[in-house]
Protein backbone atom coordinates (compact mmCIF):
# COMPACT_ATOMS: atom_id res chain seq x y z
CA UNK A 1 0.00 0.00 0.00
CA UNK A 2 1.41 3.43 -0.98
CA UNK A 3 1.80 6.42 1.34
CA UNK A 4 -1.45 8.03 0.13
CA UNK A 5 -3.58 5.03 1.12
CA UNK A 6 -4.53 6.29 4.61
CA UNK A 7 -5.71 9.61 3.16
CA UNK A 8 -7.76 7.77 0.55
CA UNK A 9 -9.33 5.66 3.29
CA UNK A 10 -10.37 8.74 5.25
CA UNK A 11 -11.85 10.21 2.04
CA UNK A 12 -13.92 7.07 1.53
CA UNK A 13 -15.22 7.30 5.07
CA UNK A 14 -16.30 10.88 4.51
CA UNK A 15 -17.95 10.43 1.10
CA UNK A 16 -19.84 7.15 1.20
CA UNK A 17 -21.64 4.85 3.60
CA UNK A 18 -19.55 1.72 4.12
CA UNK A 19 -21.40 -0.16 6.78
CA UNK A 20 -19.80 -1.80 9.79
CA UNK A 21 -17.82 -4.41 7.86
CA UNK A 22 -16.51 -1.84 5.42
CA UNK A 23 -15.15 0.31 8.21
CA UNK A 24 -13.45 -2.72 9.78
CA UNK A 25 -11.82 -3.61 6.45
CA UNK A 26 -10.42 -0.11 5.93
CA UNK A 27 -9.27 0.13 9.52
CA UNK A 28 -7.44 -3.18 9.34
CA UNK A 29 -5.91 -2.36 5.98
CA UNK A 30 -4.57 1.05 6.94
CA UNK A 31 -3.50 0.45 10.51
CA UNK A 32 -6.36 2.50 11.92
CA UNK A 33 -7.41 -0.42 14.10
CA UNK A 34 -4.15 -0.26 16.02
CA UNK A 35 -4.48 3.48 16.43
CA UNK A 36 -8.09 3.15 17.60
CA UNK A 37 -7.04 0.61 20.23
CA UNK A 38 -4.31 3.00 21.45
CA UNK A 39 -6.71 5.95 21.67
CA UNK A 40 -9.59 4.04 23.23
CA UNK A 41 -7.85 1.53 25.46
CA UNK A 42 -4.17 2.25 26.02
CA UNK A 43 -4.02 6.04 25.88
CA UNK A 44 -6.30 6.98 28.85
CA UNK A 45 -4.15 8.32 31.66
CA UNK A 46 -1.50 9.67 29.27
CA UNK A 47 -3.33 12.77 28.07
CA UNK A 48 -1.81 14.86 30.89
CA UNK A 49 1.70 13.53 30.28
CA UNK A 50 4.22 15.33 28.03
CA UNK A 51 4.88 13.47 24.79
CA UNK A 52 8.50 12.61 25.66
CA UNK A 53 7.32 10.83 28.82
CA UNK A 54 4.64 8.73 27.14
CA UNK A 55 5.58 5.06 26.88
CA UNK A 56 3.57 2.74 24.61
CA UNK A 57 2.50 -0.49 26.26
CA UNK A 58 4.69 -3.36 25.11
CA UNK A 59 4.34 -6.52 27.25
CA UNK A 60 7.57 -8.01 28.59
CA UNK A 61 8.47 -11.34 27.01
CA UNK A 62 9.01 -14.49 29.07
CA UNK A 63 12.74 -14.20 28.41
CA UNK A 64 12.80 -10.59 29.60
CA UNK A 65 10.94 -11.47 32.79
CA UNK A 66 13.30 -14.38 33.40
CA UNK A 67 16.38 -12.17 32.95
CA UNK A 68 15.02 -9.57 35.36
CA UNK A 69 14.38 -12.21 37.99
CA UNK A 70 17.84 -13.68 37.45
CA UNK A 71 19.40 -10.30 38.21
CA UNK A 72 17.23 -10.06 41.33
CA UNK A 73 18.34 -13.47 42.57
CA UNK A 74 19.47 -13.40 46.19
CA UNK A 75 17.53 -10.22 46.94
CA UNK A 76 14.67 -10.10 49.44
CA UNK A 77 12.07 -7.69 50.72
CA UNK A 78 9.93 -5.32 48.73
CA UNK A 79 9.88 -4.82 44.98
CA UNK A 80 8.44 -1.91 43.04
CA UNK A 81 7.80 -1.96 39.29
CA UNK A 82 7.54 1.52 37.77
CA UNK A 83 5.24 1.57 34.76
CA UNK A 84 3.99 -1.93 35.55
CA UNK A 85 1.78 -2.42 32.47
CA UNK A 86 -0.16 -5.68 32.68
CA UNK A 87 1.55 -6.54 35.96
CA UNK A 88 3.55 -9.61 34.95
CA UNK A 89 6.81 -8.43 36.55
CA UNK A 90 5.09 -7.77 39.88
CA UNK A 91 3.35 -11.12 39.79
CA UNK A 92 6.56 -12.98 38.97
CA UNK A 93 8.42 -11.08 41.71
CA UNK A 94 5.85 -12.14 44.31
CA UNK A 95 6.15 -15.75 43.18
CA UNK A 96 9.92 -15.42 43.72
CA UNK A 97 9.41 -14.31 47.31
CA UNK A 98 9.36 -10.52 47.07
CA UNK A 99 6.83 -8.94 49.41
CA UNK A 100 5.27 -6.47 49.22
CA UNK A 101 5.35 -6.46 45.42
CA UNK A 102 3.81 -3.28 44.02
CA UNK A 103 3.25 -1.97 40.50
CA UNK A 104 2.67 1.68 39.64
CA UNK A 105 0.86 2.32 36.38
CA UNK A 106 -0.91 5.45 35.12
CA UNK A 107 -3.18 3.69 32.62
CA UNK A 108 -6.39 2.55 34.38
CA UNK A 109 -7.09 -0.17 31.79
CA UNK A 110 -3.71 -1.77 32.38
CA UNK A 111 -4.19 -1.60 36.15
CA UNK A 112 -7.46 -3.50 35.75
CA UNK A 113 -5.78 -6.02 33.46
CA UNK A 114 -2.96 -6.54 35.96
CA UNK A 115 -5.44 -7.14 38.77
CA UNK A 116 -7.27 -9.66 36.61
CA UNK A 117 -4.02 -11.52 35.94
CA UNK A 118 -3.29 -11.57 39.67
CA UNK A 119 -6.78 -12.92 40.42
CA UNK A 120 -6.43 -15.59 37.75
CA UNK A 121 -3.06 -16.62 39.23
CA UNK A 122 -4.59 -16.93 42.71
CA UNK A 123 -2.66 -13.91 43.98
CA UNK A 124 -5.56 -11.51 44.51
CA UNK A 125 -4.77 -9.41 47.57
CA UNK A 126 -1.19 -10.66 47.67
CA UNK A 127 0.20 -8.17 45.13
CA UNK A 128 -0.72 -4.53 44.64
CA UNK A 129 -1.29 -2.49 41.48
CA UNK A 130 -1.80 1.23 41.93
CA UNK A 131 -2.92 3.80 39.40
CA UNK A 132 -0.40 6.47 40.27
CA UNK A 133 2.07 8.76 38.56
CA UNK A 134 5.52 7.21 39.03
CA UNK A 135 7.11 10.66 39.30
CA UNK A 136 5.15 11.32 42.48
CA UNK A 137 5.87 7.98 44.14
CA UNK A 138 8.12 8.15 47.21
CA UNK A 139 10.93 5.66 46.61
CA UNK A 140 12.99 6.45 49.69
CA UNK A 141 12.32 3.05 51.29
CA UNK A 142 12.39 0.89 48.15
CA UNK A 143 15.15 -1.73 47.99
CA UNK A 144 14.32 -3.43 44.67
CA UNK A 145 13.08 -1.52 41.62
CA UNK A 146 12.31 -2.71 38.10
CA UNK A 147 11.56 -0.61 35.02
CA UNK A 148 10.61 -1.31 31.42
CA UNK A 149 10.56 2.21 30.02
CA UNK A 150 11.72 4.17 26.97
CA UNK A 151 15.18 5.82 26.86
CA UNK A 152 13.65 9.33 26.95
CA UNK A 153 12.02 8.49 30.27
CA UNK A 154 15.02 6.64 31.71
CA UNK A 155 17.25 9.69 31.25
CA UNK A 156 15.00 11.62 33.63
CA UNK A 157 14.08 8.75 35.92
CA UNK A 158 17.71 8.06 36.77
CA UNK A 159 17.85 11.46 38.48
CA UNK A 160 14.84 10.68 40.67
CA UNK A 161 16.15 7.23 41.56
CA UNK A 162 19.59 8.48 42.46
CA UNK A 163 18.17 11.16 44.74
CA UNK A 164 15.54 9.02 46.48
CA UNK A 165 16.67 5.40 46.66
CA UNK A 166 18.70 4.08 49.62
CA UNK A 167 22.29 2.96 49.05
CA UNK A 168 21.44 -0.72 49.29
CA UNK A 169 18.81 -0.54 46.53
CA UNK A 170 19.14 -2.46 43.27
CA UNK A 171 17.54 -1.21 40.06
CA UNK A 172 16.92 -3.54 37.12
CA UNK A 173 16.04 -2.14 33.70
CA UNK A 174 14.62 -4.28 30.92
CA UNK A 175 14.70 -3.68 27.16
CA UNK A 176 16.69 -0.39 27.46
CA UNK A 177 19.56 0.54 29.83
CA UNK A 178 19.88 3.77 31.75
CA UNK A 179 21.87 6.11 29.48
CA UNK A 180 24.32 7.49 32.04
CA UNK A 181 24.69 4.61 34.48
CA UNK A 182 27.17 1.75 34.61
CA UNK A 183 25.52 -1.65 35.24
CA UNK A 184 26.97 -4.05 37.78
CA UNK A 185 25.50 -7.05 35.93
CA UNK A 186 23.91 -7.77 32.55
CA UNK A 187 21.70 -10.73 31.69
CA UNK A 188 20.45 -11.93 28.31
CA UNK A 189 20.99 -10.90 24.71
CA UNK A 190 19.38 -8.51 22.25
CA UNK A 191 15.92 -7.20 23.06
CA UNK A 192 15.66 -9.60 26.00
CA UNK A 193 18.66 -8.09 27.79
CA UNK A 194 18.33 -6.67 31.31
CA UNK A 195 20.72 -4.44 33.26
CA UNK A 196 21.23 -4.31 37.05
CA UNK A 197 22.46 -1.19 38.83
CA UNK A 198 23.76 -0.92 42.39
CA UNK A 199 22.72 2.44 43.81
CA UNK A 200 25.67 2.59 46.17
CA UNK A 201 28.17 2.02 43.37
CA UNK A 202 26.31 4.40 41.05
CA UNK A 203 26.20 7.13 43.67
CA UNK A 204 29.93 6.78 44.32
CA UNK A 205 30.64 6.94 40.60
CA UNK A 206 28.50 10.05 40.18
CA UNK A 207 30.11 11.75 43.19
CA UNK A 208 33.59 11.18 41.77
CA UNK A 209 32.49 12.38 38.35
CA UNK A 210 30.79 15.52 39.67
CA UNK A 211 33.28 16.41 42.36
CA UNK A 212 31.21 15.05 45.26
CA UNK A 213 28.14 17.03 44.24
CA UNK A 214 24.94 15.15 45.04
CA UNK A 215 22.60 15.06 42.03
CA UNK A 216 19.42 17.07 42.17
CA UNK A 217 16.12 16.58 40.41
CA UNK A 218 14.68 19.34 38.28
CA UNK A 219 10.94 18.98 38.78
CA UNK A 220 10.23 20.92 35.61
CA UNK A 221 11.85 18.15 33.58
CA UNK A 222 8.96 15.83 34.25
CA UNK A 223 6.19 18.00 35.59
CA UNK A 224 2.81 16.84 34.34
CA UNK A 225 0.82 19.18 32.16
CA UNK A 226 -2.24 20.39 34.03
CA UNK A 227 -5.62 19.53 32.58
Amino acid sequence: MDDDAPDEAFTDLRTRHLGGWGVVQIAAGTGLAVYAMWVGVLQPGFRRVPLKLQVPYIPASKAQVKNVMTLMRGRTGDLVDLGSGDGRIVLEAYQHGFSPAVGYELNPWLVRLARFHAWRAGCHGKVSYRQEDLWKVDLSKCKNVTVFLAPSVLSLLQKKLQVELPDDALVVAGRFPFPDWSPCRIEGQGVDRAWAYSMQAQRQHTSQKNGNLRPTVNDSDYKLVQE
